[in-house]
Formats: C-alpha cells, structure tokens, sequence
C-alpha cells in the first residue's frame, strides 16, 4: 500500500480525497495546515508553490488547488475562486452572472510531491451555474455549480454521486491511477 499525506484546511477535501484514494490501495492521512496561495495565473503554479513550501526529505504530499471558471467572465474567479468565495459568496456570484450565459467549469490541479520530485495531474466537470444555491451536500460553490447533463446542483448530490463526477475526483482519480502503477515519483513540470 502505498501513503501520502494531503496537504489542505479543508475537512470536506480530505473526506473526498481519502475515499477515491482508498479504492487505489493508497493510504491518505490528513495534515491540516494552511498553505500559501500566491498570486498566480495558473493553478499548476499555485500547487508547485505549495509543494515548495513543504519540508524537503518528507512526504510524499498531495496538495490541489481549484477554480470555478465561469464562461461569461473571462473565467473569473479562476485561480481567485476562494478569495470570491469567501468575499462574495454565492450571492455575490450569482448576481455577477444574472443576464449572462450560465456556462461554467470547475478544474482542479493536485500534485505529488516529496522533496525535489513532483509531478501534477489535473481534471475538469463542465456545467453550468443554478439560478440559486441547492442542497447542503459539499462545500463551497457547490450548491451552484449543476454538472453537465444533470439537473442537480454538486450540493444537491450524495458524497458518492459527485465523487464520480467532480473535477477534483477526477484528477484524484489520476493521482491513484499514477501511483498504483508508478514505482518513485516523477517529476513533471
């Protein structure tokens, strides 16, 4: 079996992350910390950045960092989507788009790392933005956000149904795929 230790503030990711991981025999245990968040134009700059800021010679660690990119802002939030959550909220969010097309995709960027060896993966959901928060499942824009195809919000869906689909479960997803047949870590930049 093989371990990592994740890396986030965020219980609801750790939940999720330790789940998916666990069908690849991979052991997840949770390091809840704050990590910087830089201001970056990617999110694969601000996971390297996270890495970096790990101790060196320890791990391995998995970080991720996730973005709501909405389709008639330019993706706005993007990279910035906790900074609007916690400023705007969902209200705040859902004003922005009222006369706006609705289309939307969550993206999530998770990387491995332990000491100079790191690599990332990255996964997507498209969808498209409720015209009102639904359901109390999940965190963040969840209640919002309504994968493609469906007509419930991630916040409206069971653990199980929305780790199937999510963008972070998909680059987690690849994660466990890279490390259930992967002997050291790679590095990729």
């Amino acid at each position: 079996m093989r371990a990592l230790r994740f890396v986030s503030s965020n219980p609801g990711k750790f939940r999720e992350v330790r789940e998916i991981l666990g069908a690849y025999g991979v052991e997840v245990t949770w390091e809840r910390r704050e990590l910087p968040e830089p201001q970056a134009d990617t999110l694969a700059e601000v996971v390297f950045s996270k890495l970096a800021a790990l101790p060196r010679g320890s791990g391995p660690y998995l970080v991720e960092d996730s973005g709501l990119f909405l389709d008639a802002l330019g993706g706005f939030p993007g990279v910035y989507s906790a900074y609007a959550y916690r400023t705007v909220g969902l209200e705040g969010i859902l004003r922005l788009l009222r006369g706006r097309p609705r289309g939307a995709v969550f993206r999530t960027v998770a990387g491995v790392g332990a000491g100079p060896e790191q690599w990332t993966v990255t996964g997507a959901t498209r969808g498209t933005i409720a015209t009102r928060p639904r359901g109390s499942n999940g965190f963040g824009y969840d209640p919002i956000f309504v994968p493609k195809g469906l007509e419930h919000t991630f916040g409206e869906l069971p653990a199980s149904e929305k780790n199937r689909l999510s963008h972070r479960a998909r680059a987690v997803r690849r994660v466990g795929r890279r490390l259930a047949g992967a002997a050291p870590l790679e590095k990729q930049m």
